[in-house]
């Protein structure tokens, strides 16, 4: 009987505990609210950078406060020194990696707004990694993830024309591309069609070339496009050719002409031949009369 009652008086004390630490953590967040504390936002989501291009990696203080005269950091905890961008007394100061200098900057005009988002200006491969934004004074901070990439233009030629059979192989090729693309052919009606395997190559800088090559024969709508694109990134590039029906007519009649060309050559060599072989004969001949 004295264990259940030992039991239940545990039991009891422990709920009590437990309501008081729960009332102590509401009444620490009420106490949170009411003194208006701010907090410091990024981004949930990556930001994708184009390689040469600028990027901004967002970050705020909520509710909105002027941090003008805080001091505000930007830093990348993989990098020594980490430093990126550092602010302080209304400046900015000199002392960030090496690797940044004259490519960062804040907005000044907005700090009076909470906005501390850092702007990178031509952006490297290098640059692709997790930025801590912090405001020492509400010991507050956020992260952003900044993904690279490197994108172009494909480039589509004629390839090879084949007078025989009368078909273009078309060939495209995009450079400098990171990560690794996929490269497709698509109709006028934007459905995929089936082409030579894609090569890929990876530069000493990282950057793949992708190239293809797709035989077209003649049909209705020549209208094709090459698409090289990054589905991780939402990155597509794309050019479109035609392929007019005039170049196959252009085959046709070359092939036409060549087979002329080829039979009246033949014509020739027999005519030729047939001329020497009476010439052969006639000469015997009188060299017999004379005899």
């Amino acid at each position: 009987m004295s264990n259940v009652k030992d039991r239940l008086s545990l039991n009891l004390q422990f709920g009590v505990f437990s309501r008081l630490v729960f009332l102590t953590l509401v009444l620490l967040n009420l106490i949170h609210t009411c003194r208006g504390q701010s907090v410091v936002t990024g981004s949930s989501k990556p930001i994708v950078g184009i390689v040469g291009d600028d990027v901004i990696l967002p970050c705020y203080v909520e509710p909105v406060i002027n941090v003008f005269d805080k001091t505000l950091e930007w830093a990348r905890p993989d990098l020594n020194p980490r430093y990126v961008l550092v602010w302080r007394d209304g400046e900015e100061l000199k002392t960030k990696h090496s690797s940044y200098i004259e490519r960062t900057s804040l907005f000044s005009d907005e700090l009076k707004n909470g906005n501390i988002s850092l702007k990178l200006t031509q952006v490297k491969l290098s640059d692709e990694g997790t930025y801590r934004c912090f405001v020492p004074a509400l010991d507050e901070d956020a992260t952003v993830r900044l993904v690279v990439s490197a994108v172009s233009s494909p480039v589509v030629t004629i390839a090879e024309k084949n007078a025989s059979s009368s078909i273009v192989v078309l060939q495209c090729e995009s450079k400098g591309w990171y990560t690794e693309p996929e490269l497709l052919w698509l109709d006028a009606e934007g459905k995929i069609l089936s082409a030579g395997p894609t090569e890929t190559v990876r530069g000493p800088d990282d950057l793949y070339t992708v190239s293809s090559r797709l035989t077209v024969e003649k049909r209705h709508s020549n209208n094709i496009t090459c698409r090289v694109q990054q589905r991780n990134i939402n990155q597509t590039r794309e050019t479109q050719i035609h392929v007019p029906d005039d170049i196959f007519n252009i085959l046709s009649s070359s092939s036409s002409v060549a087979v002329t060309v080829a039979v009246s050559l033949t014509v020739c060599k027999v005519f030729l031949l047939l001329f020497v072989l009476f010439c052969w004969k006639n000469k015997n001949i009188t060299s017999k009369s004379l005899i």
